[in-house]
């Protein structure tokens, strides 16, 4: 039996809640394309994104720590499948639209640069006079016009609904008359949700696993001491790394449990009916309780103070910006080194921003390269 599109969106009519986001309702593409037989929009969407160039370089850039320091710690390509199991777990828990909650998850980090956040604040302050970076703009912007695997139109031609779910930080839209609403679709708030569950408790992790925490400094930490304690409690012969990972995972299941059960408490109070009313909410409907709030914010705060900006990952981080900055400058005084299909694009989107479109594609390595050619060690 071969299952039609019209199957697959009938039956997302009859087993979806009444405020998910359905295919068959999606405001469609800025480009018609005749509909696939076999597949929704947003299946569609999500194989574009999963065989799009910018996906696959995910793979060798940094989350925390510089590509290639360890062989077990976090790239953005496995944070990227990490976020889209925990907001597929999430949608559905609460009967909504996996499809489109788990692409725009394997979507949202596609405009990282290289070198993670240094990396970022890197680009953004060269970038000041022209409009400054921001990797979730730059997600969008990737999708939009860098990717170019169509012969008819520039970028990746996704849904509204998946290029909603990209702008986040920045006003939502619905339909085609561009009317401005508060909030995107509610599967585009779980997969926001769902990256920080994500990076908080993973970076722990590999913060653990690169010794540059100690089990000791996590004393005070709620999230860490609420697990700690059950895994105690439950394992109490595990010791060492099986233990910290134990107690991670349990960190992990206890934020999605408890998101699921204050959202669903939140939709019902809402008085929502469809994906418009979502959107038309004016706060989030896909949240923390307020307790894990709380502890999510110390965390964050832990995180920054002991972390993000140890020596020994802002060093490298640091250094390794600083050759970003060269061979940015490079480009800007010799635009032919930026290749044919790139350059083309100068004239309409001016030097500056397609010099940081370049960059920020490049993996840690391809950059570190590229400086070494541009600039060969004497």
């Amino acid at each position: 039996m071969i299952r039609t599109k019209a199957e697959l969106e009938a039956q997302e009519r009859t087993t979806l809640a009444p405020w998910a986001q359905k295919s068959g309702d999606s405001a469609g593409r800025s480009h018609p394309e005749p509909s696939h037989p076999n597949r929704t929009e947003y299946q569609r969407d999500r194989a574009r994104i999963i065989h799009s160039r910018a996906f696959r370089r995910l793979e060798y850039k940094t989350q925390v720590f510089l590509n290639g320091t360890g062989d077990h710690l976090r790239t953005r390509l496995t944070h990227t499948f990490e976020v889209a199991n925990i907001t597929r777990t999430i949608a559905r828990s609460l009967a909504l639209n996996e499809d489109l909650a788990e692409t725009i998850a394997l979507a949202h980090d596609l405009g990282h640069p290289p070198f993670g956040h240094t990396g970022e604040e890197t680009l953004d302050a060269l970038m000041r006079a022209h409009g400054g970076f921001d990797h979730n703009a730059q997600s969008l912007r990737i999708v939009d016009v860098v990717e170019t695997r169509y012969p008819k139109f520039p970028g990746l031609n996704l849904s509204h609904e998946v290029r909603e779910g990209l702008q986040k930080h920045a006003k939502f839209y619905q339909g085609t008359k561009g009317a401005a609403h508060p909030q995107p679709s509610i599967e585009a708030q779980i997969a926001n949700l769902a990256d920080e569950i994500t990076y908080y408790s993973h970076d722990l992790d590999d913060g653990l696993d690169f010794e540059l925490l100690e089990p000791m400094q996590l004393a005070e930490l709620v999230v860490w001491k609420e697990s700690e304690a059950d895994v105690r409690r439950d394992f109490p012969r595990l010791k060492g790394r099986e233990f910290r990972a134990y107690v991670i995972r349990c960190i992990i299941d206890r934020q999605v449990a408890d998101v699921v059960q204050t959202s669903a408490a939140l939709i019902e109070k809402s008085g929502v009916q469809s994906a418009d009313d979502v959107r038309r909410y004016p706060r989030p409907l896909i949240a923390y309780s307020k307790p894990l709030l709380k502890a999510n914010q110390q965390l964050r705060r832990f995180l920054y103070a002991n972390l993000y900006y140890h020596p020994r990952v802002a060093g490298a981080n640091t250094r390794a910006c600083e050759r970003l900055g060269d061979v940015f400058k490079a480009y800007l005084k010799k635009p032919s080194l930026l290749g044919g299909a790139t350059s083309r694009r100068i004239k309409a989107d001016g030097l500056h921003r397609t010099v940081c479109d370049y960059i920020s594609g490049m993996t840690d390595r391809y950059l570190l390269d590229e400086h070494e050619r541009l600039f060969p060690s004497v």
